[in-house]
């Protein structure tokens, strides 16, 4: 486990570091804020800011994370924020009322964390979840084709084994896919049932970053959005649909060739994740 020392940044440290921080993230967003300006939206890129809701405004707010003093920052943006104090000539996040006032949260989050940090990964579900999010239902969550059309798509989800793991996926099955799923995850057996291998573990990495505020460090912030991202357009490239004309080749799940890429991408996004689950362990130890 990831442990933490405290640590004192000079001012031309932290300063610094702000400021690449400031401009990793506007470069990470900068196509959605193209978009939002001019009213357009992406089925893509745009799912992390509507399905987590999390503007790119909390990207771009910079934490130094727990257990690090930031050196003659009286003037600092920081000093200023909720959970923040200030220590002599310096500014701190308060990680002992940040984490009073959070311990549900908090004590949910670790549960969540360290049951899927410890836990061996599942590599078979090869994406079905998207498929059964428009079993039988004429209604598609997106507003693009389906890549092989209502029937065939019915009949890929009728010819694999639906082995969802993940509560924020499951819930969104239609009426008629829920009873083909080999589990039934439900938001109070989450850290029974969370594992490493399944892609929107791996993207809710962002969220529990998010909801850890000023104690996780923004350089992991950043991180765990960049894997969210690449982790979504993984999880629509082996959707059903067809994105061609968005630029994102599918990974057709339904082929042998498909889900050999698909497990291959899914063991690299876990070893990406793994590493910020622990980071995220170690500032609510």
């Amino acid at each position: 486990m990831t442990t933490l020392t405290r640590v004192i940044l000079a001012r031309s440290d932290w300063t610094e570091r702000m400021q690449a921080h400031v401009e990793r993230a506007d470069a990470l967003t900068a196509g959605r804020r193209h978009r939002a300006s001019r009213g357009e939206t992406h089925p893509v890129d745009d799912f992390l800011y509507t399905y987590y809701s999390y503007k790119p405004s909390v990207l771009r707010r910079w934490h130094p994370g727990r257990d690090v003093v930031l050196d003659d920052a009286a003037d600092a943006p920081q000093a200023a924020w909720r959970w923040y104090r200030a220590e002599g000539e310096g500014v701190a996040a308060d990680a002992e009322a940040f984490l009073t006032e959070k311990a549900p949260l908090v004590r949910a989050i670790r549960g969540i964390l360290a049951s899927t940090l410890g836990r061996a990964g599942s590599y078979g579900c090869f994406g079905m979840h998207e498929w059964a999010m428009v079993y039988r239902d004429r209604e598609t969550r997106h507003p693009v084709p389906l890549r092989l059309g209502a029937s065939a798509t019915d009949g890929v989800v009728e010819a694999h084994d639906l082995r969802c793991t993940h509560i924020d996926a499951f819930r969104f099955f239609t009426p008629e896919a829920a009873p083909l799923n080999r589990f039934a995850p439900t938001r109070d057996t989450q850290a029974q049932t969370e594992q490493p291998g399944c892609l929107h573990a791996g993207m809710d990495v962002y969220k529990w970053a998010v909801k850890l505020g000023p104690l996780v460090p923004g350089e992991v912030l950043l991180d765990a959005f960049e894997l969210a991202r690449d982790i979504r357009e993984l999880d629509m490239r082996a959707s059903p649909y067809d994105l061609t004309e968005w630029g994102y080749p599918p990974v057709p799940v339904e082929t042998p060739a498909g889900k050999a890429e698909y497990i291959t991408a899914q063991r690299a996004f876990t070893d990406r994740a793994q590493p910020i689950r622990e980071r995220l362990l170690a500032v609510i130890r």
